[in-house]
């Protein structure tokens, strides 16, 4: 059972995010807060797997509370609810260490999908937060979004050709079992491919690898194969680095 915490401001919405959890029976809402500090408190009190919280509250928001929960309850993971028009926001979030984004005006099933990546230790980032993300780190003096994509994908360049099948695995919300069953290695060895990408991408946690993962055009499907294999990713296509041939050492 993966036990969830809601907070938000809005009653209503509150309201509607329980429901929707609540019709996935593997779910339970085990407390409700109306702001961050109220939020930090609960989780202190209840220790639930996942709280999901929205970006702007009054008093103590969404980022400070994750911040605070990641740092004194890292067992809790934090999904930020969002809207359009906050992408500063969702940036400030991923320094704070919350592993999944969600649009509130998304699918119901993708509100369930990113609690439960998150609950087994994945990060989520909905198509649509990734876009938008993406698109407002071109826009605000980073470059261009062809010079944000070929940055990413120089730095992708840095990985091995393992770790960059799991980064795609990664930037698509799997969890490390999940990664290591499709690609039929120990989830050990997947924990410590993850390390090694996190290092050689100089982020700091999986939801900001993710967004290098949609920044290169390297996120891998997650759709079951045909016959129930295992799917696998197709080798990621990049560019040559500069100055070197292709199959070049």
């Amino acid at each position: 059972m993966i036990r969830v915490l809601v907070a938000d401001d809005e009653p209503m919405i509150r309201a509607g995010v329980r429901a929707v959890l609540t019709t996935d029976p593997g779910i339970e809402i085990v407390a409700e807060a109306g702001d961050g500090h109220e939020a930090v408190e609960l989780v202190h009190r209840h220790r639930p797997d996942v709280a999901v919280l929205d970006i702007r509250m009054p008093g103590v928001n969404g980022i400070e509370a994750a911040a605070e929960i990641r740092h004194t309850v890292p067992g809790t993971g934090v999904v930020m609810l969002t809207t359009f028009g906050e992408d500063d926001y969702i940036l400030q979030a991923l320094g704070g260490g919350a592993a999944g984004f969600l649009i509130k005006s998304g699918e119901p099933e993708e509100l369930i999908a990113g609690v439960r990546a998150v609950a087994e230790g994945a990060a989520y980032l909905s198509p649509k937060v990734a876009a938008r993300v993406v698109a407002h780190l071109s826009a605000t003096g980073a470059g261009a979004l062809a010079g944000r994509r070929t940055a990413a994908r120089e730095r992708v360049h840095m990985l091995t050709a393992r770790e960059r099948e799991v980064l795609a695995f990664l930037g698509s919300g799997l969890s490390n079992g999940q990664i290591a069953r499709r690609l039929r290695l120990v989830e050990g060895t997947v924990k410590a491919h993850v390390s090694s990408i996190l290092a050689r991408l100089g982020v700091d946690n999986r939801a900001a690898a993710a967004v290098v993962a949609h920044e290169a055009g390297i996120v891998a499907p997650v759709e079951p194969a045909p016959g129930g294999r295992p799917a696998r990713p197709a080798p990621p296509v990049l560019p040559p680095r500069r100055g070197r041939t292709p199959g070049g050492r």
